[in-house]
């Protein structure tokens, strides 16, 4: 997200002494990427982040691919993922590619014997149910149902709930997430079209300074690979930080539909951007206008994206049963559209309630061992009378 932000104590210019009361240094860090290129950020640590005292080993967490290739509409059933203790270990991958890896999670605790850092790619997290604190080395966020949360990749962080019950829908993107160009000026402010502005954005408030050293367990992963280091000081130890490479939340909430007389297309629902993919919102709204419209989404070719809806709440209008937390696929190269009788049955219709989040792939998906063993069988059969 493109704006400046700080937190704690920095010195009056970058790259110079910055002396504790001791009269000791802060080690400064440049938190960057794209190599020099990119969004980046300035900490000051109370001790080297660079300081490894052991590797302990390392585990193979790679989705399994159950089918390389497929040309058919599924849906899964998102809650019946079993909830699991531990926050990674709750992580199921769903769908797949090069791109990004889509995946749910019901952890039961929170995340506190050890930190985690994913090199590969950025992450959102999507809070469907529960609520807590995402603590990183750069502050802390307080989150709660409808937040995503942004993580840029190789942030340290945790994850605090507040009970038992959380559901989470996740994506991990191998490209930078950014905001929408189109909602951008050439300074990167959101314009006034934009279904958000920076208001809406809510980064780190609390940092929290721990000038701790011992062993501290980091889980680190790369390539697929879940490496265990001991560091000899408490990551979350920077004093202040200044820049624009940060974590984020913003409410699914806060997300101000655009409408029209007719149906608008998916793309008035982006809400995220990469490369490669895109992710949408789509949230309660008054109907289309016109007075001959028909508010359902006409048919429509998927020929170049994969598009993958996440159902979270309210009136599903062109669905037939369709239950909270539950996933439909919808490949490129095939057709696709309203159930039957919701097409005529929403003319007339004032206003939708429903809430979901849309991720349409220009790559085609993978689907997963695990996919399968929530898959709602007999899904593309649905359209027929």
């Amino acid at each position: 997200m493109p704006f400046y932000h700080k937190l704690g104590r920095i010195p009056e210019k970058r790259h110079t002494q910055f002396r504790k009361e001791n009269g000791e240094l802060f080690h400064e860090q440049l938190f960057g990427t794209i190599g020099f290129d990119g969004m980046s950020s300035l900490l000051y640590h109370n001790h080297p982040p660079t300081q490894v005292k052991e590797i302990k080993g390392s585990k193979d967490i790679s989705p399994e691919i159950a089918q390389h290739k497929s040309l058919q509409a599924k849906s899964f059933t998102g809650f019946n993922v079993k909830p699991t203790k531990d926050y990674l270990e709750s992580r199921v991958p769903v769908l797949v590619n090069n791109d990004c890896h889509i995946s749910l999670a019901a952890p039961l605790a929170s995340q506190e014997d050890y930190f985690y850092k994913n090199t590969d790619a950025d992450e959102v997290l999507f809070i469907h149910k529960g609520s807590g604190k995402l603590k990183t080395l750069v502050g802390n966020i307080d989150f709660e149902y409808g937040d995503y949360l942004v993580i840029p990749r190789g942030m340290i962080y945790q994850i605090t709930f507040n009970d038992e019950d959380n559901r989470l829908f996740i994506v991990e993107s191998f490209h930078p997430i950014y905001t929408p160009k189109r909602y951008r000026n050439w300074f990167g402010q959101l314009l006034e079209h934009s279904p958000f502005c920076e208001r809406d954005i809510r980064p780190p408030s609390e940092l929290e300074t721990h000038d701790e050293q011992g062993d501290f367990l980091i889980k680190i992963k790369k390539e697929g690979i879940l490496y265990d280091y001991i560091y000899a000081s408490h990551p979350f130890d920077v004093e202040g930080w200044d820049g624009y490479n940060f974590p984020y939340a913003f409410s699914i909430h806060d997300f101000e539909p655009i409408t029209g007389r007719v149906h608008q297309p998916p793309p008035v629902h982006q809400t995220f951007e990469t490369s490669a993919f895109v992710i949408c919102s789509f949230v309660p709204r008054l109907y289309d206008y016109h007075p001959k419209s028909i508010p359902a989404p006409y048919n429509h070719s998927n020929i170049d994206s994969d598009e993958v809806l996440y159902y979270v709440d309210g009136d599903f209008m062109s669905r037939n049963n369709i239950e909270k937390g539950q996933i439909t696929l919808h490949p490129g190269g095939i057709p696709h559209g309203p159930h039957p009788g919701t097409y005529e049955g929403s003319i007339g219709k004032k206003e939708t309630l429903e809430l979901a989040v849309m991720v349409d792939t220009f790559k085609p998906l993978k689907v997963t061992k695990q996919a399968l063993e929530i898959e709602a069988k007999g899904y593309h059969k649905s359209w027929i009378h």
